[in-house]
């Protein structure tokens, strides 16, 4: 019988589980279903039979008592929130539309292999079952898509080029047999199993190729005259999922601006010390040639590896209670046809499998160092890897749901820039161009929030704009903008443009969820005065769960 002080996360688990059932990525991203074969149902019948789950958890929640424990009361506002906004992106029919170059439904598809054990022949008889899932899984997505096409739903043309583009990447591996092909031959395994997973490796690999073909020959022309931009009512809806708010987006387009102009100020500052007299481009190029380079994806892997475990011993007992189990997390290179932009996993809630950070190499076997630190810092740790990791580590004691299923990308996404900020204010950007990059990256969510907000709602540039003064926004012009201050190469910022066009409001949730959390720092620390303990607040506040922007600078102030 479920005890009443935990009414309301017994339900957030109960809908996890059932969750987990209608959507086993999650399930095997958890850990809360481990050995799951099975791949999610993304046709319309699979997204209609979340929405009915969604729909009953939310009339069950709103049927209890009104918690009086924090945890419930965190647990339940998180579950209305969240699954309010899962129905408003179902009802705009954003499902029908969902062409992205990250964690897309096809992309979570092969994202889901690089979680799954490997170790014994009975994993590599799971992983063969699973990917002969993978064409009915990939052929519920193109119903999907063609279903929207049907209704006057389709994404822009430029977000299927480049989808279809890094399915042709994805077929050109292991000689061209393809990526899962080249996973199923890193498999010793008896004959017996060999069989059934190159038959599956194959099946798998010839649905990426229809997929590729079709988005190519069919669904592109059907594209054609979508524009880019979403326009502000679906922005806001799309917001809301990354934020957890019905935030402003002028309000946010206008602190962006002012964000702009302060890091700019400072970077410009910080170029100087790089190289006497330099402007920001120039000492950019000064490190990428004098600095310090990593040659080979192994040394810029062992490298990053090596900074992660140094945060870890000196962070831990002075800035952090690090649980055990915690202490592990490791760097690995990100399979081809990835996005850009590297990426965290975090570990399962019984850490078989560590939490892992990921570098697209894109082909680069060369890696000047500066522009990475303050990144793996972001990813790794004190970043997302101490955020997520706690909360599987707490998974019991708050809800799956709250430890990460019911994730809100202003709050790991702020952390994690949040987090970026603690090691430059704990000294640990000291080496030549180590801030410099830090502050680039800054600078770069800076324009985030700008060229996002700007490009799908069309918003006339100011006249101080480095770029556009007086025009309204396109891609091209934010493109220009994302490039005059960026260090990245073209490949990289075009995949940034791309993913800010088909994930809106997402690229934002990094600085307005940061504003949140330093907003709630600040707070605790003006009401507790010389009590204050930033270790005690750290830990706390890691410990409370996700929380959406709505909930989350109050919250922190009372830790």
């Amino acid at each position: 019988m479920a005890s009443p002080a935990r009414a309301i996360r017994d339900l957030a688990d109960a809908y996890s589980d059932d969750l987990a059932d209608l959507n086993p990525i999650i399930g095997t991203m958890t850990g809360l279903r481990p050995g799951d074969d099975r791949l999610p149902d993304f046709s319309p019948d699979g997204q209609q039979a979340r929405d009915d789950l969604d729909r009953r958890t939310l009339a069950a929640v709103g049927g209890t008592s009104a918690p009086e424990d924090d945890d419930e009361r965190r647990c339940a506002r998180l579950l209305r929130e969240r699954l309010s906004s899962n129905l408003a992106v179902s009802e705009a029919g954003e499902h029908l539309r969902d062409v992205s170059n990250i964690f897309g439904p096809v992309h979570v598809t092969r994202l889901v292999f690089t979680m799954m054990p490997t170790a014994t022949d009975d994993d590599w008889a799971v992983i063969a079952r699973r990917m002969a899932n993978v064409p009915a899984a990939l052929a519920g997505y193109t119903e999907s898509l063609r279903t929207g096409a049907e209704r006057g739903l389709t994404a822009a043309p430029r977000q299927v080029r480049t989808l279809a583009g890094q399915l042709a990447d994805w077929s050109a591996v292991a000689d061209g047999r393809g990526w899962f092909a080249g996973l199923a031959a890193k498999a010793t395994v008896p004959d017996s199993l060999r069989g059934d997973l190159d038959r599956a490796a194959d099946q798998a690999g010839a649905a990426v190729r229809e997929l590729g073909g079709w988005l190519s020959e069919d669904y592109l022309p059907r594209t054609e005259g979508t524009p880019d931009g979403v326009g502000e009512e679906r922005y806001r809806v799309a917001a809301r999922q990354w934020t957890g708010s019905n935030l402003d987006p002028r309000e946010a387009y206008d602190w962006g601006w002012a964000e702009f102009h302060r890091l700019r100020e400072e970077i410009t500052e910080e170029a100087s010390r790089v190289l006497p007299g330099a402007s920001i481009g120039e000492a950019m190029a000064h490190l990428n040639e004098h600095g310090e380079r990593a040659e080979g994806v192994p040394a810029i892997l062992a490298r990053l590896q090596g900074l992660m475990d140094e945060a870890i011993r000196d962070l831990d007992g002075t800035h952090f209670d690090l649980a055990g189990r915690i202490r592990r997390v490791e760097a690995h290179e990100a399979p081809p046809g990835s996005a850009a932009a590297p990426y965290y996993v975090r570990p399962d809630r019984s850490f078989t499998r560590p939490g892992r950070t990921y570098l697209p190499t894109l082909g680069r076997t060369s890696f000047p160092v500066w522009s990475l630190i303050s990144t793996w810092y972001h990813e790794g740790v004190p970043g997302h890897h101490l955020q997520m990791a706690q909360w599987a580590h707490l998974a019991d004691r708050l809800s799956a749901f709250q430890a990460g299923i019911g994730q809100v990308s202003a709050c790991t996404e702020g952390w994690a820039l949040y987090a970026e900020r603690l090691m430059d204010e704990l000294g640990y950007l000291r080496d030549p161009g180590a801030r410099l990059g830090y502050l680039e990256a800054q600078l770069m969510r800076a324009i985030r929030v700008i060229i996002d907000i700007g490009m799908h709602l069309g918003l006339p540039i100011p006249g101080d704009s480095p770029v556009g003064a007086g025009q309204h926004w396109t891609p091209d012009l934010g493109r220009a903008l994302f490039a005059a201050h960026s260090s990245e190469p073209d490949s990289y910022i075009d995949s940034e443009i791309t993913r800010y066009l088909s994930r809106p409001g997402q690229a934002i949730s990094y600085k307005l969820g940061e504003r949140a959390w330093l907003d709630g720092r600040e707070a605790a620390r003006k009401a507790k005065g010389e009590a204050f303990d930033a270790k005690s607040w750290h830990m706390a506040a890691l410990s409370a769960g996700s929380l959406g922007l709505d909930d989350l600078a109050a919250e922190l102030a009372t830790l």
